[in-house]
């Protein structure tokens, strides 16, 4: 049975805020959706992506304003396949983290006691790890990862390997991770993972004494 490795470092004094991160077919919506289950709220990062290119939203305006209208389709939403992905993204990003952070205060004022689980593929990659209370990733060695994504796309080796390539390596992510839930064993054992991490960290919450600092500052400032 797989098990998640032991947290690395000291333990944060409240847990707030947990980051998810993962790679291409390790399992991570999967994860995501069993911390729901336990009790978390969840914030998609791919989700809050497409709603802030969304017809009539601001982004898209300023997006046309810069690249001009061959980058926004006819139904006023934006084109995946767009070249000078890295300017769309100098763009859309901050609008994404606002969304956040919005989201984050909305639930923090309905539930002090919340715990809010923040789902981003590219966490490693846009330096985003210092933001959040703890950082976990899902995990499944590489050559995993291509049989998997393999059987889930019908790719070639080839083709899964170059989208696997595209990403930061998974080792380094574990590397990196606060928590790290091994995603090799069955859909069980995963669960089991989340649901372990999320009893783990409402206990260590419950043990915090004094005004929960984290909690006020997520509120007033979002997170960093």
């Amino acid at each position: 049975m797989s098990k998640t490795r032991a947290f690395r470092g000291a333990w944060p004094r409240t847990v707030r805020l947990i980051g998810l991160t993962g790679g291409i077919a390790t399992g991570k919506s999967t994860a995501a959706r069993f911390f729901v289950e336990a009790g978390a709220y969840l914030i998609d990062a791919d989700e809050l992506s497409r709603r802030v290119v969304e017809r009539g939203r601001p982004a898209i305006e300023e997006i046309r304003a810069v690249f001009g209208d061959w980058v926004v389709r006819c139904d006023g939403t934006l084109d995946p396949d767009s070249e000078a992905r890295a300017r769309l993204n100098s763009i859309l990003h901050p609008k994404i983290a606002d969304e956040a952070r919005e989201e984050i205060q909305r639930i923090l004022r309905e539930d002090p006691r919340a715990l809010v689980v923040y789902d981003v593929p590219l966490l490693f990659e846009t330096g985003m790890e210092d933001r959040f209370d703890l950082v976990a990733v899902v995990y499944v060695p590489r050559r995993e990862q291509e049989r998997r994504l393999i059987l889930r796309n019908g790719l070639m080796r080839e083709q899964a390997a170059a989208r696997i390539d595209s990403q930061m390596d998974i080792e380094e992510k574990a590397r990196r991770a606060a928590v790290v839930i091994d995603n090799q064993g069955t859909v069980e054992d995963l669960r089991g993972q989340v649901v372990a991490l999320v009893k783990t960290v409402r206990e260590k919450n419950k043990k915090a004494i004094g005004v929960d600092k984290r909690v006020s500052s997520l509120l007033e400032k979002g997170y960093r």
